[in-house]
């Protein structure tokens, strides 16, 4: 525990002297400054009912474990909800939402950041999302005997808890009453290592985008924009993919295709260097947050959050970016209209639903703009392979749908 305690207060470190010129730094550093007294207050104002505390780090985190917060709230309506972020772009975000009683930030996992937090929330039971794994926060929670569960995880070969170093991380996996897992092939590593608290329910996100179809209200500009035309939408981009986008799409020479991008982070910086990079290739567009769209301009930018997954229901082919940074962002998103994916890199494999979508024929994973432009025109020319992704894709979500009902039914929540 030496070196891990280490590595977090160098990280605390690191955050606070990014802050100085990184607004998501900033926000994490704010809205940790004086927790103790802020969570005391708002847990107080509980009048002392029980707390149920449920973490999750990031925004897509949230949109998985969204679906089983609801459904506790609506079952176990004596529970007050606890909801934590490790991330400003989660708590930015659903900072306000009513699906729970308190949404905080998560203190830096050091063990008296730990012993206090679980000291004012008192919960009964905590709830992890897929990838949290703070070990001062876990150990603590064992150590006061507080039920812990670990929801819709999903375990590859190169984690740590299978590596020669990865000790104090298996361990950590023992302070779980119970593992959600994803697949069968995350049960047969977590037996090698002889751990055995798990149940195979597969994963919740699959609920949440279902959830998000089966309520789509349209986006009257969004609707306006696409007419009758085909659309690519490429969603959560990062400056690398928009290059490679712009790249193809000028190489598509196909008459009336659309084209929506709504970047990852849409800080304005990052929207001028998109317009700039637009500019330069001398396309037209029009900005989404001046609720205004240019004539004939067939390219529009999204620079605001939280209409990516109703934007896909307009999609006739979707780009998901984060391939050539940090990873695939949700690919399950635009797969629920019945629509192809495209994404690049050929590190997809660490993705459960990427690998599925390519071997339904309903997603591709390429590597340069020349494959983009060729993937595109297949999946837009192509009526009969559309048709056949549609119904691949229709018998995929049912069959995956309802992990949440399974999770519930075997959390002891009583």
């Amino acid at each position: 525990m030496f070196f891990y305690n280490l590595v977090i207060h160098l990280y605390g470190l690191v955050i606070k002297l990014a802050s100085l010129n990184k607004l998501k730094a900033k926000q994490w550093v704010n809205g940790r400054k004086d927790w103790r007294e802020h969570l005391t207050k708002k847990i107080s104002a509980l009048n002392a009912e029980p707390t149920l505390w449920v973490h999750c780090a990031s925004y897509g985190e949230f949109e998985q474990g969204r679906p089983l917060i609801e459904a506790i709230k609506k079952q176990y309506p004596r529970y007050k909800i606890v909801l934590s972020f490790f991330s400003p772009s989660g708590y930015e975000v659903f900072k306000d939402w009513s699906g729970a009683d308190v949404i905080c930030y998560l203190p830096l996992d050091t063990k008296t950041n730990a012993a206090d937090f679980i000291s004012i929330l008192k919960p009964k039971a905590s709830i992890f999302i897929k990838y949290e794994f703070w070990l001062n926060f876990l150990f603590e929670l064992q150590k006061q005997k507080i039920p812990t569960y670990l929801v819709s995880a999903v375990f590859k070969p190169h984690h740590p808890f299978f590596k020669w170093y990865g000790g104090i991380f298996k361990r950590s996996l023992t302070s779980f009453d119970k593992l959600f897992i994803q697949d069968d092939a995350s049960g047969k590593l977590l037996k090698q290592i002889n751990i055995t608290k798990y149940e195979v329910c597969g994963d919740t996100r699959f609920d949440r985008v279902i959830e998000v179809k089966n309520s789509f209200v349209e986006l009257p500009l969004i609707k306006e924009f696409c007419g009758t035309s085909r659309v690519l939408v490429a969603g959560s981009t990062w400056p690398a993919d928009e290059e490679l986008l712009v790249e193809a799409y000028k190489n598509l020479n196909l008459f009336d295709v659309k084209f929506i991008i709504v970047p990852h982070d849409v800080e304005e910086k990052n929207i001028i260097k998109l317009s700039n990079l637009l500019a330069k290739n001398n396309f037209a567009f029009s900005l989404y947050s001046q609720q205004k769209l240019k004539n004939d301009a067939p390219i529009l930018i999204v620079d605001t959050i939280g209409v990516l997954s109703k934007i896909y229901h307009y999609a006739s082919v979707s780009y998901i970016g984060g391939g050539l940074n940090e990873g695939i962002h949700n690919c399950l998103e635009p797969a629920v209209y019945f629509k192809p994916v495209i994404f690049y890199g050929n590190d997809y494999h660490k993705f459960n639903e990427a690998t599925e979508l390519i071997a339904l024929k309903a997603a591709k994973n390429i590597s340069s703009a020349e494959e983009l432009t060729v993937e595109l025109k297949n999946y837009l020319n192509n009526t009969t392979a559309l048709n056949e992704i549609q119904s691949n894709l229709k018998l995929y979500f049912e069959k995956k749908s309802g992990t949440t009902k399974k999770v519930l039914e075997i959390l002891n929540l009583s």
